[in-house]
């Protein structure tokens, strides 16, 4: 099923459809609530929200009222870092946040996964899952867990850029060279700079070279987003 709510995201045509989405893969991860923010910056002191949720709307109310995110510990970890945050009610403890966690634990807010992409030119991507439960104690299974989420993540990026943001402008194609895009469709068939190497026949830095220089061109910050777009685009198949 997870398998399939990757691709499933990417076929999102609206803002409905990609909530949906988003949602479905959220609880098949066992979370009850999940929340994608979509921010662009517009200059100093400005920028643009997009909020697509599952949230009650008694919570919502409370939150944005007390404008809550501005010292919660989560969204301001995902504010500046791209590593996943795993966190429960000892992460705001540890912050002097401890109200504000006893606040949106009633509302089911007790502990979850979040992380955030951030992109070329002021755009942000955050995607969080919360529950009302512990998360599970074995190592393997969380990690599992994360590594999941930020897979969807990635997935997730493209299609909230595509349904959610306006874009009006023509698509100006970026010039990828012959190398980068083999670089590219070989990483897309589960192939490392290793094996991309060994199989261009050139030295396992030069194929990462090739990749680096393809996730630049495409605005991406991995080359699992890179291969998503590339796809989007047309420039691979």
């Amino acid at each position: 099923m997870l398998q399939g709510g990757y691709l499933s995201v990417l076929q999102a045509r609206d803002r409905d459809e990609f909530r949906d989405e988003v949602v479905r893969f959220g609880r098949a991860l066992g979370f009850d609530t999940v929340t994608a923010v979509t921010v662009i910056d517009r200059g100093i002191g400005r920028s643009d929200f997009v909020v697509v949720d599952n949230a009650p709307q008694a919570f919502l109310g409370v939150y944005n009222n007390t404008m809550s995110h501005r010292r919660d510990p989560v969204m301001q970890h995902c504010k500046h870092q791209s590593l996943p945050i795993i966190w429960d009610q000892s992460t705001y403890l540890t912050q002097g946040q401890g109200d504000l966690w006893e606040e949106q634990a009633r509302f089911g807010y007790q502990t979850g996964i979040a992380m955030a992409l951030h992109l070329p030119e002021g755009k942000h991507f955050m995607l969080g899952v919360d529950r009302d439960r512990p998360l599970p104690a074995d190592r393997h299974e969380l990690t599992r867990l994360v590594a999941d989420l930020q897979l969807f993540t990635v997935h997730a990026l493209d299609a909230a850029m595509r349904v959610l943001l306006p874009n009006d402008a023509p698509i100006d194609l970026p010039s990828l060279t012959p190398r980068e895009l083999e670089a590219l469709r070989w990483t897309m068939d589960g192939k490392t700079a290793w094996e991309v190497g060994s199989i261009l026949g050139i030295s396992e830095r030069t194929a990462v070279l090739h990749l680096n220089n393809a996730m630049r061109k495409l605005g991406c910050v991995n080359k699992h987003q890179a291969v998503l777009k590339a796809l989007r685009l047309g420039l691979i198949r």
